[in-house]
């Protein structure tokens, strides 16, 4: 039985959990600017995926000017994006939440950036070109 009740207590301590990021990425969200599919310049922006390395490889968004800095390693990576700070900056995840924090945290050190609403999986929708080792894709 007291097994049972502890995991009654984990389960409740993740339920808590979860609940406060959901609250905080709101928060997050509610004090940056978020950037739709369609305001999206390929020719001007720079554009930051922040996803993880192994999701690289399924295709990233097409811009003149894009790196990949996976979340945990942005603010050691801030030396690649110095030179673009007087652009256009977009961030961007696989659904938004990441990007969103990216971009929070780009703006606290005092860098203009913008998260892509709904990250990569909102340009999929919308049909836009993909591009990965094989080239440049669109959905049709």
């Amino acid at each position: 039985m007291n097994q049972i009740n502890n995991m009654q207590k984990f389960y409740n301590r993740c339920d808590y959990i979860i609940e406060n990021l959901k609250e905080y990425l709101a928060e997050v969200k509610s004090k940056i600017k978020e950037v739709e599919v369609d305001d999206i310049d390929l020719e001007n922006v720079v554009l930051i995926d922040v996803r993880e390395e192994d999701e690289f490889a399924s295709g990233i968004i097409p811009a003149n000017t894009i790196f990949t800095i996976p979340r945990g390693k942005l603010e050691f990576s801030l030396q690649t994006i110095l030179p673009y700070i007087d652009k256009e900056i977009v961030c961007y995840c696989l659904k938004g939440a990441r990007g969103a924090l990216a971009t929070k945290t780009l703006n606290d050190l005092g860098i203009n950036a913008k998260n892509l609403k709904g990250g990569i999986e909102s340009w999929v929708k919308a049909k836009k070109p993909i591009k990965n080792y094989l080239g440049v894709f669109v959905e049709s």
